[in-house]
């Protein structure tokens, strides 16, 4: 498919197919996407939860609104942000680059620097905000991915994030979840898979601008 044709696929699927599972390899792909997602200032300030096991989904089902997907999907994707954004977080970062790229210390110090003095003004709310924020590239990064790769998904907000938390030990590992993404394979009887996609007129949302 081209990445149009993906698109055109793609839907939030309102029913899985219990018994389809989707492969390990596939899984694999989602998770070096979710890495390869473009994060401000590339700090990556998210993690991705990943539940197979049906005993986590059911517990996880309860604090959902009951929604069907979470509790038949192959698998829930948890999109998540890191609680302790502080100097280490960004300190960690700048070794990693130093490390891999070998960037001396006298190129990466300016950035370094000042991402250390921004990030100390900013208070617990507003790292949180921002690390939200880039939890949003990756959901749309990741169903883009997903409408390639044929895996059905459907975002969603409508969860307990407190009660995920605890029912992931969350708190534990420094994590708070976000949104989450049931995956895989649509059900037969799903009749919202073959309604038409309804979007405005692109002129309608596109502005070009011809100065």
């Amino acid at each position: 498919m081209t990445n149009l044709e993906a698109l055109e696929w793609r839907y939030a699927t309102k029913k899985f197919d219990a018994e389809k599972i989707v492969p390990e390899e596939k899984v694999t792909i989602l998770k070096k996407s979710f890495n390869l997602t473009p994060t401000s200032y590339g700090l990556q300030p998210a993690k991705l939860v990943v539940v197979k096991d049906q005993q986590t989904k059911e517990a996880l089902y309860e604090h959902s609104a009951k929604q069907q997907q979470v509790l038949t999907a192959s698998h829930i994707l948890i999109f998540c942000i890191e609680t302790e954004i502080d100097d280490f977080f960004i300190e960690e970062n700048f070794k990693r680059i130093k490390e891999i790229r070998e960037t001396p210390d006298d190129i990466l110090a300016p950035f370094r620097d000042f991402l250390l003095k921004d990030f100390r003004k900013k208070s617990r709310l507003e790292k949180e905000d921002w690390a939200t924020k880039q939890v949003y590239l990756a959901i749309g990064n990741m169903l883009t991915v997903c409408a390639a790769e044929k895996i059905d998904a459907c975002p969603m907000e409508g969860f307990n994030t407190k009660k995920f938390d605890e029912v992931l030990q969350l708190k534990n590992k420094g994590l708070k979840s976000k949104l989450i993404l049931p995956i895989g394979y649509r059900a037969e009887d799903d009749i919202f898979a073959d309604f038409k996609k309804v979007r405005r007129p692109l002129d309608d949302v596109i502005v070009d601008f011809n100065n």
